[in-house]
């Protein structure tokens, strides 16, 4: 499958300044296919060591810190020598050998003309933990599911081919836009996730996407029962339940009440701050002021939290694939769109987006920075787009760009660029 990621992974590689790289990003989002699938296109060679899997790998590590020593064992191991630059070394589960996570600090200072690129379950945990890994003597790179792109390129070549040539101002033809919107409809209710996309792509059964995503999320949950640390393992299950109940509000602000009754902020901080570091739980941040640097206005107690895979909320919020498939409205509609849009365009600004509620009774869905342009974004699930908040916002801040999503085509107003859904990820280049 296609994989976005591939690109800056290449740039990473020609990069003059370039260091060890660490993946992060939830569990089976598809990072070892990654690290794999870029050796093989762009090495002679690559060699995978699997510290889950070979207990031995950490004696090498435990007893050496000189990085080509530890070169040189690995290479006895697969019994190969081990070239720089022409080869790819991938150290996967790596959060299981603590040495081996520390030993990227002395490759990165002494050997730095090798390639290593390594990854592992929960690795957001320790990264989150600047004690826990050699801080700036690495590369971060966020692997997250697949965005709507990805997924058409897997699953329909010829209509991603015309998705992929759709240019800023172009009109698309009334066939394209339904088949379009038709394929926005299926990543709803399959996801990201690569396990899914590719059942979808050999078996075209619904049963079996099902199955995955509650295979998946059971899998999460037994991880943080699983996980090493302070935090209370029950808390973090309660929060991670209770994503459903909170973006079904009229407000979907987190309330700590939902968590439990009379929940205080102090239980359950440390369990959000967990689940945000390893990926799979979103935060969006509401700004006092829709005004540049969005972040200097951040209000750390108000937030929201997203599922970092829409599929995988869907199959939480227990939607039926046909209040998807025949347009019917359903309580759980308006914060499912805003799931997706939030997964397609987080990674497209260099700010994550926030919210803006300028009144108790009215709310920009997102705000994101662009240079130093703050762009409002409202986000409808359907063909009905009247939005008082959004109107509102337009006229008093006169913003030089504002989007809104919904099911229409894409059109250019006085005040806003009207985008369809489905080009939520190509945002940036389309405004």
């Amino acid at each position: 499958m296609k994989r976005n990621a591939i690109e800056q992974l290449v740039q990473w590689k020609n990069s003059t300044d370039r260091k060890p790289l660490v993946l992060k990003g939830a569990r089976q989002v598809g990072k070892t296919w990654l690290m794999k699938e870029f050796g093989r296109l762009y090495y002679e060679d690559s060699f995978y060591f699997n510290f889950d899997e070979e207990d031995e790998l950490k004696s090498i590590f435990e007893a050496n810190k000189n990085p080509h020593r530890i070169i040189e064992l690995l290479g006895l191991i697969k019994g190969k020598k081990i070239l720089s630059e022409k080869h790819l070394i991938i150290f996967d589960e790596v959060q299981e050998c603590s040495e081996a996570l520390n030993s990227l600090k002395y490759f990165c200072e002494k050997a730095n003309d090798y390639h290593i690129i390594s990854a592992g379950s929960l690795l957001g945990t320790l990264l989150a933990k600047p004690k826990s890994y050699p801080v700036g003597k690495v590369n971060l790179m966020n692997i997250s599911p697949m965005t709507f792109d990805e997924f058409l390129a897997a699953a329909d070549d010829s209509l991603y081919s015309y998705y992929n040539s759709i240019e800023k101002g172009q009109q698309i033809e009334k066939i394209f836009h339904n088949k379009l919107l038709d394929a926005y409809n299926y990543y709803l209710i399959i996801g990201g996730m690569p396990e899914c996309v590719q059942s979808w792509l050999t078996n075209k059964d619904p049963a079996d996407i099902s199955r995955i995503q509650q295979e998946l999320i059971e899998l999460y949950e037994n991880d943080f029962s699983k996980h090493n640390g302070k935090v209370n393992s029950g808390r973090i299950l309660m929060v991670f339940r209770s994503l459903v109940t909170q973006l079904s509000k009229d407000n979907e602000k987190f309330v700590y009440g939902c968590v439990r009754e009379g929940a205080r902020a102090r239980e359950f901080e440390e369990a959000i701050e967990w689940l945000v570091s390893t990926g799979m739980v979103l935060r969006i941040y509401n700004v006092s002021k829709p005004e540049h640097p969005l972040k200097a206005y951040e209000q750390l107690n108000h937030f929201k939290l997203f599922m970092f895979d829409v599929g995988l909320m869907k199959h939480m919020a227990g939607i039926s694939n046909q209040a998807i498939l025949l347009k019917s409205d359903y309580q759980f509609k308006g914060a499912l769109t805003e799931n997706y849009v939030l997964q397609q365009i987080r990674s497209l600004y260099d700010t994550e987006p926030k919210y803006y509620t300028p009144t108790a009774y009215s709310e920009i869905d997102f705000i994101v920075q662009n240079g130093m342009d703050i762009i409002p974004i409202e986000v409808k699930a359907g063909e009905s787009v009247t939005s008082g908040s959004f109107k509102s916002y337009l006229r008093e801040h006169k913003p030089a760009t504002a989007v809104r999503f919904s099911k229409l085509g894409y059109e250019h107003n006085d005040s806003f660029i009207n985008l369809p859904l489905y080009l939520a990820n190509k945002m940036n280049e389309l405004i």
